[in-house]
């Protein structure tokens, strides 16, 4: 069975990380979902983000994600593609050296990489995003250019793919999110 590595963490969003993961898990990928510091079987606490009509969205307590894999225990070679939850997680999980190896090397292997919200934080941390094109939660744009990226406006609903990279601004873009993201892996689905 083919391997997905998929990065979270405490206070990731909460349908950024349950979603792709159960889709991916849907169409037949062995997910292997992962937070620095943690093993198989502990869980990570996530966020709801909502779109209320605020200037920002708000937060809500969701649920308690268990992990199926042992962060200390990838080997990115064993994997067809890299997904980064968003949420609060990725301004924490940046500053991790080993999260940024791990990037670096889906990256630098023109391996399919997806980031959705705020994960981008961790694609400019890793420094690999120079005249790449995507998108992000708005409030991350300033940090895509500031790492040589050109940040692309698009709906909540929609997604960007430059290469390898398939980037989408918030859960809404979920479909496409996934759709293309399949597309890059080289996944064809029959209906």
């Amino acid at each position: 069975m083919k391997k997905i590595l998929f990065l979270t963490g405490d206070f990731a969003e909460d349908y950024e990380t349950m979603v792709p993961f159960q889709m991916l898990q849907m169409v037949g990928f062995e997910v292997h979902a992962v937070c620095p510091d943690k093993k198989k079987g502990d869980t990570v606490k996530t966020a709801i983000h909502d779109f209320e009509g605020d200037q920002t969205y708000s937060e809500k307590p969701g649920h308690h994600f268990q992990l199926t894999y042992t962060f200390d225990d990838v080997k990115e070679a064993d994997y067809e593609g890299l997904v980064i939850a968003g949420g609060r997680a990725p301004e924490y999980l940046r500053l991790n050296k080993r999260v940024l190896e791990i990037v670096q090397y889906f990256a630098s292997n023109n391996k399919p990489l997806a980031a959705i919200c705020h994960a981008p934080q961790i694609l400019a941390a890793a420094k690999v995003l120079n005249g790449r094109k995507l998108t992000s939660y708005p409030a991350v744009g300033p940090e895509v250019e500031l790492a040589g990226g050109t940040y692309v406006s698009v709906a909540p609903s929609e997604s960007v793919t430059d290469g390898n990279l398939v980037t989408s601004p918030a859960w809404p873009g979920h479909p496409s999110f996934i759709a293309a993201f399949l597309k890059v892996l080289g996944v064809k689905i029959d209906l």
